[in-house]
């Protein structure tokens, strides 16, 4: 790859996303920047000779290899994407419609699909590329109230892990960003933020609860999106990006603590687990 690369993001007309682009530019690559209105896109990230804003809706497969043709026409390439769009179904799994069920992974896990599978052939072509795709340390421990949410990030966390064999051989890695809490958009009700449609009484007060505390949140969040997104660049740019990235002081505590607590159940088990062989 040449210094100067074609970044190709997703979700970049607000939160992460912007300071991903933003941070990109910012660097000397060009990016083509994508979300449902490329007008919001550039509102967002701000007019640059080397951004091309365009409007994708991830769940849209002929949407992306529409996108895909447009940033190849413009910059003939695609060096580094950058799967990053999302949304946030919160609430106890009984509490979340099917539909809602449904659409939290037509958004956080095949949206990122169908653009990786719009992107690979021009990857693929050029015998390199860099498939960064935004997961969540949610990807990796399960939690309270994200039964959808997590569910849906670590079906991208097993898919990304696979992906690399794929794709090593064609010169191109895959990398999954596992963020903790950042002051994004995330929790912003109306915005990135869906609360459950079903109401069960068995529930009723710990939504009520929860929701609260979700709420108390929002924007007191202790990860800076802009770091970040600098963080993603300088991985990209050494040209080795890891397999996966913990990403925050939050974290890569709750990653440590979810190893041990792992480790432990392999160990307080290990003699009932080693007994299992066929015996023939």
């Amino acid at each position: 790859m040449s210094d100067s690369k074609v970044w190709f993001v997703t979700g970049a007309a607000r939160g992460m996303g912007v300071d991903i682009a933003a941070a990109a530019l910012a660097a000397g690559h060009r990016v083509v920047g994508t979300a449902r209105s490329a007008e919001r896109v550039r509102d967002a990230v701000g007019d640059h000779e080397n951004l091309l804003a365009l409007s994708l809706d991830i769940t849209d497969q002929s949407a992306a290899d529409t996108a895909v043709v447009a940033a190849v026409d413009r910059f003939g390439s695609i060096d580094v994407l950058v799967n990053n769009a999302g949304n946030f179904y919160a609430g106890f799994f009984e509490n979340i419609s099917v539909n809602q069920f449904r659409a939290q992974m037509e958004t956080n896990f095949f949206g990122p699909l169908n653009v990786t599978r719009a992107v690979l052939p021009t990857m693929r072509t050029q015998r390199s590329g860099q498939v960064f795709t935004i997961t969540s340390t949610a990807g990796m421990i399960g939690g309270e109230f994200t039964s959808a949410y997590a569910a849906s990030k670590f079906a991208l966390e097993g898919w990304m892990e696979t992906l690399r064999f794929d794709l090593a051989p064609f010169g191109i890695s895959t990398t999954a960003i596992e963020p903790g809490f950042f002051r994004t958009e995330l929790l912003t009700e109306g915005s990135s933020t869906i609360w459950p449609e079903l109401d069960i009484e068995d529930y009723a007060e710990r939504t009520a609860a929860t929701i609260e505390i979700w709420k108390s949140m929002n924007g007191k969040q202790g990860g800076d999106p802009a770091k970040l997104a600098d963080a993603i660049v300088t991985l990209s740019d050494s040209g080795e990006p890891p397999l996966r990235f913990v990403a925050g002081a939050d974290a890569v505590g709750g990653v440590e603590q979810h190893l041990a607590e792992i480790q432990g159940q392999l160990d307080a088990n290990r003699s009932l687990s080693s007994s299992l062989a066929y015996e023939g």
